[in-house]
C-alpha cells in the first residue's frame, strides 16, 4: 500500500503556503485588469469572464473581434504556441500603446506583467486610442 503522508513530507513545497501566495497573486491580477478594463471605458467584471475577458483585451488594444480566432492556432503543434505568443506580444503592444507607453513598456509586460500591468491599471497612463482599428 501507498504511504501518502511520506510523499507529502517529502514535498513540502506542495504545502498550502504556495496555494496561498499562487492566490494572492491571482486575485491581485484579477483587481489589476477590472482596473485596467474600467480605465479603458470597459467593464471591470470582465476580468473574471474567460472568453469574454479576451474580447475585452481586444477591443481595448484596438483590434476586431475576429482576433480572437487566432487562439485556434494553438492546436497546430509547436508553431501554434509560438504563434499564440506572437499575437500575445502584438495585443499586449498595442494595448501599451493606447495608454500611451511604447515598445520598452511593451517587453515589461511580457517579461514582467505583475509589474506592468499595475503600472498601467493604478498609474497616472491614460486610455486613448491611437491606431485606428475595429473596436469590438
Amino acid at each position: 500500500m501507498y504511504d501518502y503522508a511520506e510523499t507529502a513530507s517529502a514535498f513540502p513545497e506542495f504545502g498550502i503556503v504556495p496555494i496561498i501566495f499562487s492566490l494572492a497573486i491571482c486575485i491581485f491580477m484579477i483587481i489589476t485588469m477590472w482596473k485596467l478594463y474600467l480605465k479603458a471605458g470597459q467593464p471591470g467584471w470582465a476580468a473574471i469572464i474567460p472568453i469574454f475577458n479576451f474580447l475585452v483585451m481586444l477591443r481595448v488594444a484596438g483590434k476586431p473581434w475576429w482576433w480572437i480566432f487566432g487562439v485556434l492556432l494553438g492546436v497546430i503543434p509547436v508553431v501554434g504556441q509560438i504563434l499564440i505568443i506572437v499575437l500575445m506580444i502584438f495585443i499586449w503592444y498595442n494595448v501599451a500603446k493606447n495608454f500611451g507607453k511604447g515598445v520598452g513598456f511593451t517587453v515589461g509586460m511580457i517579461l514582467l506583467p505583475i509589474i506592468f500591468f499595475p503600472i498601467l491599471a493604478f498609474g497616472k497612463a491614460e486610455y486613448k486610442i491611437v491606431e485606428k482599428g475595429q473596436a469590438v
